[in-house]
């Protein structure tokens, strides 16, 4: 079992939200310290958003508590009501301002909290003695439909500070500024001002770069703290531990889309610059027909063409400059054999596939993370809420 760093707490329980499994994680720190949240920009963000976005200005918090298998999204004052209540019966139980809560929820839109259940498992809550939960049995306690927990972990190199995440995810993901929930901990000492720009340039190249179904969340929250146990770090070693385990987090999330089989890592290059090359990976990673192309074993290089090829803003991309390769294998503009794709058929039932696209203009490049489109992902979606 993987321990928090230094300094945080955790616990984990089931409340009875909708079911027998865990469904409510709390993780504490100390006091109050360096944190950063990033969320959901949707218009339809839930209450849970609202009130971590304006409890998280200040850089600063405490605890976040986390309820899984109900959204509390579009439940109109009673959702608002509610959320602040959590809030104040997280506060309680930690024994910190309510303004140093943060808070997430995901689950099933448009039900409100179940408070009885929710209220009598508060009353029972000691802290810090039931405080003891592992990153394992806190990311078990916020899955939906994943099929496992998400964890990962790192050393800063240089130093004894850790950096512990975790993280849930497999459907209605597309991120419009952060994605999913996922909650990474730290016993560096970081600024808060430095953990900022740097979780921004972290969640830009990992979860930003996620995409499962093209769906952003209402509730997608992002958060790091930094309770600075370990001591001062140096802050590229940092943001390279840090980075390592959001982007440890991002494949799991991209492996476990609902139904999924296959992870597809697409990476655009010599593009005009990072943001060009963005935009084209991600149309190719949610292109429907290039997921269950992947999904098929089917080397359709077309496809990849033709969402390189959607991308009609993009008036400098020219076929007669590009280079589209599936796994190594250059496919375009070189003409290939039959044995050839025979061989890309076995390589895309690999659980992890490689595409490459070279724009033949600049230098930009970018990577982004996903998943095949399966019959999996139909059912699941189907039969949500029935």
């Amino acid at each position: 079992m993987t321990k928090l760093p230094s300094g945080f707490r955790a616990h984990a329980a089931n409340m009875g939200v909708k079911n027998a499994d865990d469904d409510l994680m709390i993780v504490a720190a100390d006091r109050a310290v360096p944190t950063v949240a990033m969320l959901t920009r949707s218009l339809w963000a839930g209450p849970s958003v609202v009130v971590t976005r304006d409890h998280a200005a200040d850089l600063s918090a405490r605890a976040v508590v986390m309820v899984s298998k109900n959204a509390n999204v579009a439940t109109g004052p009673e959702g608002r009501r509610n959320t602040d209540e959590l809030v104040e019966l997280t506060a309680v139980a930690v024994g910190c301002d309510r303004t140093e809560v943060l808070v997430a929820s995901t689950g099933v839109i448009g039900v409100p909290y179940p408070m009885p259940v929710i209220r009598t498992h508060f009353d029972s809550i000691s802290w810090p003695e039931g405080a003891t939960a592992s990153a394992e049995e806190a990311a078990t306690a916020i899955m939906t439909t994943d099929t496992h927990e998400k964890v990962a972990e790192a050393v800063v190199s240089g130093s004894a500070a850790r950096v512990v995440g975790i993280a849930k995810g497999v459907g209605m993901i597309e991120p419009d500024m952060a994605t999913m929930l996922t909650l990474i901990t730290t016993d560096a000492e970081v600024a808060a001002t430095d953990l900022e720009v740097i979780w921004r340039r972290v969640v830009a190249r990992t979860f930003n770069s996620l995409s499962i179904d093209t769906d952003t969340s209402t509730s997608d929250t992002a958060i790091v703290m930094a309770n600075g146990e370990a001591g001062p770090v140096d802050l590229g070693a940092f943001e390279a531990a840090l980075g390592g385990v959001a982007l440890d987090l991002t494949r799991q999330l991209a492996y476990d889309g609902e139904g999924a089989e296959t992870l597809i890592v697409v990476t655009v290059d010599g593009a005009r610059d990072d943001a060009q090359a963005k935009r084209v990976a991600k149309a190719i990673v949610n292109s429907p027909l290039v997921k269950t192309a992947v999904h098929g074993r089917d080397p359709n290089w077309g496809r990849i063409a033709m969402a390189v090829g959607k991308c009609s803003d993009e008036t400098d991309i020219s076929p007669d400059h590009a280079v589209i390769r599936i796994g190594g294998q250059e496919l375009y503009p070189s003409l290939v054999s039959d044995d050839t794709l025979a061989q890309l058929e076995q390589y895309l039932a690999a659980d992890e596939v490689l595409i490459r696209v070279s724009l033949g203009i600049a230098d930009g490049a970018w990577t982004v993370y996903g998943c095949d489109l399966t019959d999996g992902y139909v059912r699941i979606n189907a039969d949500y809420t029935t």
